[in-house]
Protein backbone atom coordinates (compact mmCIF):
# COMPACT_ATOMS: atom_id res chain seq x y z
CA UNK A 1 0.00 0.00 0.00
CA UNK A 2 1.43 3.40 -1.09
CA UNK A 3 0.62 6.39 0.54
CA UNK A 4 0.03 8.90 -2.04
CA UNK A 5 -1.39 12.03 0.24
CA UNK A 6 -2.37 11.50 3.70
CA UNK A 7 -5.46 10.72 2.55
CA UNK A 8 -5.27 8.82 -0.56
CA UNK A 9 -3.21 5.55 -1.21
CA UNK A 10 -2.77 2.92 -3.68
CA UNK A 11 -3.09 -0.29 -3.83
CA UNK A 12 -0.73 -2.00 -7.11
CA UNK A 13 -1.39 -5.87 -6.09
CA UNK A 14 -5.33 -4.90 -5.83
CA UNK A 15 -5.27 -2.11 -8.87
CA UNK A 16 -7.26 0.09 -6.48
CA UNK A 17 -7.10 3.42 -5.07
CA UNK A 18 -8.19 4.21 -1.79
CA UNK A 19 -9.92 7.83 -0.64
CA UNK A 20 -9.39 7.98 3.26
CA UNK A 21 -11.90 11.19 3.40
CA UNK A 22 -15.09 8.85 3.09
CA UNK A 23 -13.82 5.53 2.70
CA UNK A 24 -14.37 5.36 -0.85
CA UNK A 25 -12.46 2.62 -3.52
CA UNK A 26 -11.32 3.49 -7.41
CA UNK A 27 -11.23 0.86 -9.33
CA UNK A 28 -7.82 0.71 -11.88
CA UNK A 29 -6.85 -1.74 -15.04
CA UNK A 30 -4.31 -3.63 -15.07
CA UNK A 31 -2.55 -0.94 -17.59
CA UNK A 32 -3.60 2.24 -15.18
CA UNK A 33 -2.36 0.51 -12.37
CA UNK A 34 1.26 -0.44 -13.84
CA UNK A 35 1.14 3.13 -15.28
CA UNK A 36 0.71 4.98 -12.10
CA UNK A 37 3.33 2.74 -10.44
CA UNK A 38 6.05 3.66 -12.44
CA UNK A 39 5.33 7.71 -12.70
CA UNK A 40 5.59 7.31 -8.96
CA UNK A 41 7.95 5.80 -8.54
CA UNK A 42 9.88 8.59 -10.36
CA UNK A 43 8.26 11.65 -8.54
CA UNK A 44 8.38 14.98 -10.76
CA UNK A 45 10.58 12.84 -13.41
CA UNK A 46 9.52 13.27 -16.84
CA UNK A 47 8.96 9.47 -18.07
CA UNK A 48 8.81 8.81 -22.10
CA UNK A 49 5.55 6.98 -23.56
CA UNK A 50 7.66 4.19 -25.17
CA UNK A 51 8.59 3.58 -20.78
CA UNK A 52 5.54 3.45 -19.72
CA UNK A 53 4.25 1.53 -23.06
CA UNK A 54 6.19 -1.41 -21.65
CA UNK A 55 5.16 -0.86 -18.44
CA UNK A 56 1.50 -1.25 -19.33
CA UNK A 57 1.25 -3.72 -21.82
CA UNK A 58 4.56 -6.02 -21.50
CA UNK A 59 4.79 -8.52 -24.14
CA UNK A 60 2.42 -6.53 -26.47
CA UNK A 61 2.53 -4.41 -29.43
CA UNK A 62 -0.14 -1.62 -29.28
CA UNK A 63 -0.22 1.52 -30.54
CA UNK A 64 0.54 5.24 -29.04
CA UNK A 65 -2.88 5.98 -28.70
CA UNK A 66 -3.19 2.98 -26.23
CA UNK A 67 -0.95 4.96 -23.73
CA UNK A 68 -3.02 8.39 -24.31
CA UNK A 69 -6.32 6.11 -23.32
CA UNK A 70 -4.72 5.20 -20.11
CA UNK A 71 -3.30 8.69 -19.16
CA UNK A 72 -6.89 10.61 -20.25
CA UNK A 73 -8.82 7.60 -18.10
CA UNK A 74 -6.08 8.33 -15.02
CA UNK A 75 -7.07 12.19 -14.99
CA UNK A 76 -10.62 11.67 -14.53
CA UNK A 77 -10.12 9.13 -11.82
CA UNK A 78 -7.43 11.28 -10.55
CA UNK A 79 -9.53 14.37 -10.98
CA UNK A 80 -11.21 14.60 -7.21
CA UNK A 81 -7.66 15.05 -5.90
CA UNK A 82 -6.19 17.98 -7.54
CA UNK A 83 -3.06 17.50 -5.42
CA UNK A 84 -2.17 14.74 -8.02
CA UNK A 85 -1.30 16.47 -11.37
CA UNK A 86 -0.87 14.33 -14.42
CA UNK A 87 0.93 16.38 -16.75
CA UNK A 88 2.24 16.09 -20.63
CA UNK A 89 5.35 17.33 -21.41
CA UNK A 90 4.79 17.77 -25.05
CA UNK A 91 7.56 15.19 -27.43
CA UNK A 92 8.94 13.87 -24.26
CA UNK A 93 6.17 12.11 -22.46
CA UNK A 94 4.50 12.04 -18.70
CA UNK A 95 4.92 13.77 -15.35
CA UNK A 96 3.62 13.16 -12.02
CA UNK A 97 3.53 15.95 -9.88
CA UNK A 98 1.88 15.64 -5.83
CA UNK A 99 1.33 19.08 -4.47
CA UNK A 100 2.53 19.47 -0.58
CA UNK A 101 -0.80 21.44 -0.45
CA UNK A 102 -3.59 19.34 0.99
CA UNK A 103 -7.49 20.59 0.95
CA UNK A 104 -8.47 18.32 3.59
CA UNK A 105 -9.54 19.12 6.86
CA UNK A 106 -7.88 17.57 9.78
CA UNK A 107 -11.10 15.90 10.62
CA UNK A 108 -10.80 14.03 7.32
CA UNK A 109 -7.65 11.40 8.92
CA UNK A 110 -8.16 9.15 11.50
CA UNK A 111 -5.34 7.16 12.24
CA UNK A 112 -2.14 8.39 14.01
CA UNK A 113 -0.13 8.31 10.75
CA UNK A 114 -2.28 10.18 8.63
CA UNK A 115 -2.65 12.83 11.51
CA UNK A 116 0.80 13.58 11.90
CA UNK A 117 1.25 13.49 8.22
CA UNK A 118 -1.87 15.88 7.83
CA UNK A 119 -0.06 17.99 10.36
CA UNK A 120 3.01 18.40 8.32
CA UNK A 121 1.14 18.92 5.01
CA UNK A 122 -1.16 21.64 6.03
CA UNK A 123 0.41 24.90 4.68
CA UNK A 124 1.22 27.77 6.93
CA UNK A 125 -1.57 29.97 6.33
CA UNK A 126 -3.87 27.22 7.17
CA UNK A 127 -2.07 26.25 10.57
CA UNK A 128 -2.44 30.70 11.08
CA UNK A 129 -6.27 30.93 10.33
CA UNK A 130 -6.61 27.83 12.51
CA UNK A 131 -4.54 29.63 15.46
CA UNK A 132 -6.01 32.67 14.92
CA UNK A 133 -10.02 31.00 15.22
CA UNK A 134 -9.19 29.16 18.09
CA UNK A 135 -7.66 32.46 20.03
CA UNK A 136 -10.74 34.21 18.40
CA UNK A 137 -12.94 31.69 20.43
CA UNK A 138 -11.36 31.94 23.55
CA UNK A 139 -11.22 36.04 23.67
CA UNK A 140 -14.94 35.24 22.85
CA UNK A 141 -15.66 33.51 25.70
CA UNK A 142 -13.33 35.41 27.86
CA UNK A 143 -15.00 38.79 26.94
CA UNK A 144 -18.23 37.66 28.10
CA UNK A 145 -17.53 35.63 31.48
CA UNK A 146 -18.50 36.40 34.76
CA UNK A 147 -15.01 37.36 35.23
CA UNK A 148 -14.44 39.74 32.57
CA UNK A 149 -17.63 41.50 33.49
CA UNK A 150 -16.39 41.82 37.20
CA UNK A 151 -13.36 43.12 36.58
CA UNK A 152 -13.84 45.57 33.53
CA UNK A 153 -16.81 47.28 37.16
CA UNK A 154 -13.88 47.33 39.12
CA UNK A 155 -11.36 48.77 36.63
CA UNK A 156 -13.81 51.79 36.83
CA UNK A 157 -13.15 53.06 40.34
CA UNK A 158 -9.75 54.57 41.38
CA UNK A 159 -8.78 54.60 45.28
CA UNK A 160 -5.98 55.25 47.32
CA UNK A 161 -6.09 59.30 48.18
CA UNK A 162 -7.44 60.61 50.82
CA UNK A 163 -10.06 64.18 51.71
CA UNK A 164 -10.34 65.47 54.97
CA UNK A 165 -13.74 66.08 56.35
CA UNK A 166 -15.44 67.70 59.51
CA UNK A 167 -18.27 65.36 60.75
CA UNK A 168 -19.55 66.23 64.18
CA UNK A 169 -16.72 69.01 65.21
CA UNK A 170 -13.64 66.93 63.91
CA UNK A 171 -12.00 66.94 61.17
CA UNK A 172 -10.35 63.51 59.99
CA UNK A 173 -9.05 61.76 56.69
CA UNK A 174 -11.48 59.87 54.60
CA UNK A 175 -10.41 57.43 51.84
CA UNK A 176 -11.79 58.92 48.55
CA UNK A 177 -13.42 56.19 45.68
CA UNK A 178 -15.02 57.84 42.51
CA UNK A 179 -15.24 56.79 38.88
CA UNK A 180 -12.07 57.55 36.74
CA UNK A 181 -12.09 60.15 34.85
CA UNK A 182 -14.55 62.41 37.00
CA UNK A 183 -12.37 66.02 38.68
CA UNK A 184 -14.51 67.21 40.80
CA UNK A 185 -13.71 65.80 44.01
CA UNK A 186 -13.31 68.97 45.85
CA UNK A 187 -13.88 68.14 49.89
CA UNK A 188 -16.52 70.83 49.71
CA UNK A 189 -18.36 68.70 47.69
CA UNK A 190 -19.52 66.76 50.52
CA UNK A 191 -18.95 69.24 53.37
CA UNK A 192 -21.09 72.16 52.15
CA UNK A 193 -24.22 70.07 52.82
CA UNK A 194 -23.51 70.50 56.87
CA UNK A 195 -24.12 73.27 58.88
CA UNK A 196 -20.85 74.30 60.07
CA UNK A 197 -22.47 76.49 62.65
CA UNK A 198 -24.81 72.83 64.27
CA UNK A 199 -22.16 70.29 63.07
CA UNK A 200 -21.36 68.83 66.58
CA UNK A 201 -21.74 65.61 68.14
CA UNK A 202 -20.63 64.26 71.21
CA UNK A 203 -18.72 61.34 71.50
CA UNK A 204 -17.64 61.23 67.77
CA UNK A 205 -14.05 62.04 67.64
CA UNK A 206 -12.39 59.27 66.63
CA UNK A 207 -14.55 58.61 63.07
CA UNK A 208 -13.24 56.90 60.24
CA UNK A 209 -14.85 56.27 56.97
CA UNK A 210 -15.39 56.78 53.24
CA UNK A 211 -15.66 59.59 51.01
CA UNK A 212 -17.46 58.36 47.40
CA UNK A 213 -18.90 59.58 44.77
CA UNK A 214 -20.55 58.17 41.38
CA UNK A 215 -20.02 61.29 39.48
CA UNK A 216 -23.18 62.59 40.39
CA UNK A 217 -23.88 62.08 43.90
CA UNK A 218 -21.77 62.61 46.74
CA UNK A 219 -21.72 60.23 49.62
CA UNK A 220 -19.88 59.64 53.10
CA UNK A 221 -19.92 56.30 55.14
CA UNK A 222 -18.53 57.01 58.53
CA UNK A 223 -18.38 55.64 61.99
CA UNK A 224 -16.77 56.48 65.38
CA UNK A 225 -14.22 54.22 65.99
CA UNK A 226 -13.56 52.52 69.88
CA UNK A 227 -10.17 51.46 71.22
CA UNK A 228 -9.36 48.40 69.12
CA UNK A 229 -10.00 50.12 65.83
CA UNK A 230 -13.17 48.79 64.95
CA UNK A 231 -16.59 50.62 64.25
CA UNK A 232 -18.98 51.27 67.31
CA UNK A 233 -22.32 49.96 66.05
CA UNK A 234 -24.08 52.56 67.49
CA UNK A 235 -22.14 55.60 65.92
CA UNK A 236 -22.99 55.44 62.25
CA UNK A 237 -23.44 57.92 59.89
CA UNK A 238 -24.32 57.58 56.16
CA UNK A 239 -25.54 60.96 54.14
CA UNK A 240 -25.73 60.83 50.64
CA UNK A 241 -26.56 64.44 48.81
CA UNK A 242 -28.70 64.12 45.47
CA UNK A 243 -28.79 67.66 45.27
CA UNK A 244 -25.98 70.58 44.17
CA UNK A 245 -27.80 73.43 46.64
CA UNK A 246 -25.87 73.04 50.25
CA UNK A 247 -28.95 71.15 52.28
CA UNK A 248 -27.53 72.85 55.65
CA UNK A 249 -27.87 69.86 57.85
CA UNK A 250 -27.95 70.37 61.26
CA UNK A 251 -26.04 67.50 63.05
CA UNK A 252 -27.40 68.13 66.52
CA UNK A 253 -31.01 68.09 65.26
CA UNK A 254 -29.84 65.11 62.67
CA UNK A 255 -28.76 62.73 65.27
CA UNK A 256 -31.82 62.96 67.27
CA UNK A 257 -34.01 62.44 64.19
CA UNK A 258 -32.50 59.79 63.10
CA UNK A 259 -33.06 57.85 65.88
CA UNK A 260 -36.52 58.64 66.14
CA UNK A 261 -36.83 57.81 62.50
CA UNK A 262 -35.07 54.33 63.17
CA UNK A 263 -36.89 53.74 66.08
CA UNK A 264 -40.60 54.07 64.41
CA UNK A 265 -39.91 51.91 61.61
CA UNK A 266 -37.24 49.31 61.02
CA UNK A 267 -38.19 47.39 57.91
CA UNK A 268 -35.08 45.35 58.10
CA UNK A 269 -35.10 44.11 60.99
CA UNK A 270 -33.65 40.76 61.80
CA UNK A 271 -36.28 38.58 64.76
CA UNK A 272 -34.30 35.46 64.37
CA UNK A 273 -31.46 35.83 67.28
CA UNK A 274 -28.33 35.89 65.85
CA UNK A 275 -25.59 32.73 65.68
CA UNK A 276 -21.92 31.31 65.34
CA UNK A 277 -23.34 28.27 63.97
CA UNK A 278 -21.52 26.90 60.93
CA UNK A 279 -23.03 23.66 59.81
CA UNK A 280 -26.58 25.22 58.98
CA UNK A 281 -27.89 27.16 56.35
CA UNK A 282 -26.96 30.57 57.20
CA UNK A 283 -28.14 33.60 56.27
CA UNK A 284 -25.39 36.88 56.26
CA UNK A 285 -27.19 39.96 56.92
CA UNK A 286 -25.75 43.32 56.70
CA UNK A 287 -28.27 46.37 57.75
CA UNK A 288 -27.84 50.39 57.13
CA UNK A 289 -29.17 53.41 57.03
CA UNK A 290 -28.56 55.81 54.93
CA UNK A 291 -29.97 59.40 54.60
CA UNK A 292 -30.54 62.04 51.78
CA UNK A 293 -30.71 65.90 53.17
CA UNK A 294 -31.92 68.26 50.66
CA UNK A 295 -32.35 72.18 51.51
CA UNK A 296 -35.98 72.59 52.57
CA UNK A 297 -37.40 69.33 52.06
CA UNK A 298 -38.09 66.47 54.44
CA UNK A 299 -34.96 64.50 55.20
CA UNK A 300 -35.77 61.28 53.83
CA UNK A 301 -34.09 57.94 54.81
CA UNK A 302 -33.11 54.39 52.77
CA UNK A 303 -33.34 51.11 55.19
CA UNK A 304 -31.02 49.07 53.18
CA UNK A 305 -30.81 44.87 53.48
CA UNK A 306 -28.70 42.90 51.96
CA UNK A 307 -28.66 38.92 52.80
CA UNK A 308 -26.42 36.47 51.64
CA UNK A 309 -26.90 32.85 51.96
CA UNK A 310 -24.00 30.39 50.34
CA UNK A 311 -24.87 27.20 48.82
CA UNK A 312 -20.84 27.16 47.75
CA UNK A 313 -17.59 28.91 48.96
CA UNK A 314 -18.03 31.61 46.86
CA UNK A 315 -21.35 32.10 45.80
CA UNK A 316 -25.03 31.13 46.61
CA UNK A 317 -28.36 33.20 47.24
CA UNK A 318 -28.60 36.69 46.83
CA UNK A 319 -31.15 39.52 48.89
CA UNK A 320 -31.62 43.01 48.87
CA UNK A 321 -34.60 45.10 50.40
CA UNK A 322 -34.92 48.94 50.35
CA UNK A 323 -37.44 50.82 52.26
CA UNK A 324 -37.92 54.60 51.31
CA UNK A 325 -39.38 56.82 54.06
CA UNK A 326 -39.15 60.86 54.77
CA UNK A 327 -39.08 62.13 58.33
CA UNK A 328 -42.73 62.75 58.91
CA UNK A 329 -44.12 59.78 57.28
CA UNK A 330 -45.90 61.24 54.68
CA UNK A 331 -44.73 58.75 52.24
CA UNK A 332 -46.28 55.46 52.65
CA UNK A 333 -43.18 53.12 52.57
CA UNK A 334 -41.78 52.26 49.12
CA UNK A 335 -40.21 48.98 49.17
CA UNK A 336 -38.52 47.62 46.77
CA UNK A 337 -36.86 43.77 46.64
CA UNK A 338 -34.16 41.89 44.72
CA UNK A 339 -33.71 38.60 44.40
CA UNK A 340 -31.12 36.51 42.28
CA UNK A 341 -27.56 34.15 42.92
CA UNK A 342 -24.86 35.88 43.34
CA UNK A 343 -21.01 34.86 42.52
CA UNK A 344 -17.96 36.62 44.36
CA UNK A 345 -14.61 37.83 43.69
CA UNK A 346 -11.82 39.38 45.00
CA UNK A 347 -10.44 42.45 43.11
CA UNK A 348 -8.84 45.50 43.75
CA UNK A 349 -10.20 48.97 43.63
CA UNK A 350 -6.98 51.23 43.20
CA UNK A 351 -5.65 50.43 46.97
CA UNK A 352 -8.61 48.27 48.44
CA UNK A 353 -8.44 44.52 48.43
CA UNK A 354 -12.93 44.56 48.12
CA UNK A 355 -14.98 41.62 47.60
CA UNK A 356 -17.03 41.90 44.42
CA UNK A 357 -20.58 40.65 44.31
CA UNK A 358 -21.74 39.90 41.02
CA UNK A 359 -25.71 39.26 41.15
CA UNK A 360 -27.33 37.87 38.74
CA UNK A 361 -31.43 39.50 39.29
CA UNK A 362 -34.03 36.83 39.15
CA UNK A 363 -36.81 38.73 40.20
CA UNK A 364 -37.77 42.08 41.49
CA UNK A 365 -40.77 43.49 43.68
CA UNK A 366 -41.83 46.75 43.82
CA UNK A 367 -43.86 47.82 46.58
CA UNK A 368 -45.99 50.57 45.25
CA UNK A 369 -46.81 53.50 48.03
CA UNK A 370 -49.90 55.03 47.94
CA UNK A 371 -48.66 58.31 48.98
CA UNK A 372 -45.46 59.66 47.90
CA UNK A 373 -44.42 63.20 49.36
CA UNK A 374 -42.44 65.47 47.29
CA UNK A 375 -39.26 64.70 48.86
CA UNK A 376 -39.46 61.58 48.32
CA UNK A 377 -40.85 61.14 44.38
CA UNK A 378 -36.68 61.44 43.45
CA UNK A 379 -36.53 57.89 45.03
CA UNK A 380 -39.77 56.91 43.73
CA UNK A 381 -38.65 57.53 39.88
CA UNK A 382 -35.20 56.13 40.34
CA UNK A 383 -36.36 52.78 42.09
CA UNK A 384 -39.13 52.52 39.02
CA UNK A 385 -36.34 53.15 36.11
CA UNK A 386 -34.10 50.45 37.84
CA UNK A 387 -36.99 48.10 38.53
CA UNK A 388 -37.43 48.30 35.01
CA UNK A 389 -34.06 48.36 33.47
CA UNK A 390 -31.35 45.95 36.16
CA UNK A 391 -30.81 42.60 35.13
CA UNK A 392 -27.00 42.24 36.73
CA UNK A 393 -25.67 44.11 39.68
CA UNK A 394 -22.86 44.41 41.43
CA UNK A 395 -22.41 45.35 44.80
CA UNK A 396 -19.12 45.93 46.48
CA UNK A 397 -17.69 45.63 49.76
CA UNK A 398 -15.15 47.57 50.27
CA UNK A 399 -14.19 47.05 54.22
CA UNK A 400 -15.12 44.62 56.93
CA UNK A 401 -15.10 44.07 61.02
CA UNK A 402 -16.64 41.88 63.35
CA UNK A 403 -19.76 43.34 63.27
CA UNK A 404 -20.16 45.89 60.81
CA UNK A 405 -19.12 46.39 56.88
CA UNK A 406 -18.75 48.85 53.91
CA UNK A 407 -20.83 48.70 50.86
CA UNK A 408 -21.12 50.59 47.36
CA UNK A 409 -24.72 49.51 46.39
CA UNK A 410 -26.43 50.12 43.07
CA UNK A 411 -28.85 52.80 44.85
CA UNK A 412 -29.58 55.65 42.87
CA UNK A 413 -26.53 55.10 40.67
CA UNK A 414 -24.23 54.44 43.35
CA UNK A 415 -23.72 54.86 47.06
CA UNK A 416 -21.67 54.55 49.40
CA UNK A 417 -23.09 52.58 53.25
CA UNK A 418 -21.45 51.43 56.18
CA UNK A 419 -23.86 48.37 57.95
CA UNK A 420 -24.20 46.24 60.92
CA UNK A 421 -23.60 42.59 60.21
CA UNK A 422 -25.11 39.98 62.17
CA UNK A 423 -25.07 36.39 61.23
CA UNK A 424 -28.45 34.19 61.55
CA UNK A 425 -28.91 30.25 61.41
CA UNK A 426 -31.97 29.26 59.58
Amino acid sequence: MLKITPYLEFDDEAHQLHDRTCGATIGLSFSESAVLAHLLSQPDAICDKEALIAVGWPDRVVAATSLTQCISTLRKKLEPFPEVQLKTVARRGYQLHVSPKSRVTMLAVTDAESIKDALIDVSLMVKISGILIVLGIVATLWYQSDYHKVMKHAAKWVSGSEINLNIGGTKRPLTLIHPKGVDSLHPSNWQKHIAPESNSIEGFNHFGGFAFTDGTHYSVAVCDLGDNGECRRDKIINLTEIDLKPAGLNMVEFVELSKRMEDRIRYNRILIPPSEAEGELVEHHYNGDIYFPVADELLVRADLGISLVYDKPLSGKFYSRACITDQDCLTTPIKYQIRGEFEQYRQQLGQLDVDVFYVKVRQKDLIMPEVVSDSAMHFYREIRKHNIRDEELFYMRIHADNGTAVWVVPLLGSLVAWTKYEKVAL
